[in-house]
């Protein structure tokens, strides 16, 4: 399905990862796997050529050590290097490369949501072609259980339909975060709780409709459940992801999780998973 796989490497000990899944990605879909470092452009420009050299050199023998840790056969693969701004030269050679998605290693501010907001990855996550995928997990760590937050809006079916096409086999959850009017007002109200049931019970129709639909246009059925959980949608996605997390949450990059940014902080700064964020049409 794959055709061109773009991998932003840094040479980090947290890029690996990304490395080795981008290597076991390219190897399962058939693509050629595009292996791009971005330069600082303001070196002197003999310390530009010799640093291109040595970086060219290290990324192949990561990627030959990864192919051997992980056992994985040698997909037809182009490294190369750009200098520029990260993140825009990401952004743009995926488009000149018209990747099918582009993977990238988890960024190294853990624990930080006020330092992820600038950084290259949650940029290139809002501004990307394609689906980007951060990695945190070893490459031999299947995607099985699949987490997608879901509503009505575009972005969101979207995604999901992204997510059907691409693990047609997968355990999906969909997750909606629900809150009903008048919930601490009137919750021991009897005639409120008899409202509140049939509120409920009308939303999970709704929604079980929504996928229904969804599934006949994509023709693919996997194995899925319909999960509501009271709260403010971020709150009740962050919990879900303590209590259990999956093997990948997918994203839209315009979903309306938390109250300031369309892809939240706090995700990229607890990555309890693997984490795929697609364009939002």
């Amino acid at each position: 399905m794959s055709r061109t796989l773009l991998f932003a490497c840094d040479l980090s000990a947290e890029n690996r990862a990304g490395f080795a899944r981008a290597i076991r990605l390219a190897g399962e879909t058939g693509a050629r796997l595009d292996v791009l470092h971005v330069l600082d452009p303001h070196l002197p420009r003999q310390a530009l050529h010799d640093l291109e050299s040595a970086v060219v050199a290290e990324m192949e023998r990561t990627l030959t050590d990864l192919r051997e840790d992980y056992a994985l056969p040698s997909p037809d693969t182009l490294i190369q290097t750009v200098a520029g701004t990260p993140y825009a030269e990401i952004v743009r050679e995926a488009h000149e490369r018209h990747a099918d998605l582009i993977v990238l290693g988890t960024h190294r501010k853990r624990g930080q949501p006020d330092l992820v907001a600038g950084t290259t990855l949650a940029r290139v996550m809002r501004n990307a072609p394609c689906p980007v995928f951060s990695i945190s997990h070893p490459a031999h760590q299947e995607w099985h259980d699949i987490l997608v937050p879901m509503d009505f809006s575009l972005p969101c079916r979207h995604t999901l339909r992204e997510v059907i096409t691409r693990f047609p086999e997968a355990r999906l959850t969909l997750l909606h975060a629900w809150c009903i009017p008048g919930e601490r007002e009137l919750a021991s109200h009897s005639d409120y709780a008899r409202w509140r049931e049939h509120e409920v019970a009308r939303l999970r129709e709704r929604l079980e409709s929504e996928v229904d639909q969804l599934m006949n246009e994509v023709g693919g059925v996997p194995e899925l459940e319909l999960v509501l959980e009271q709260g403010e949608p971020l709150e009740v996605l962050m919990g879900r992801l303590r209590r259990q997390p999956p093997d990948l949450l997918a994203l839209s990059s315009q979903s309306r999780l938390g109250r300031q940014s369309p892809l939240t902080e706090q995700l990229l700064a607890e990555p309890h998973c693997d984490l795929m964020v697609c364009r939002a049409w």
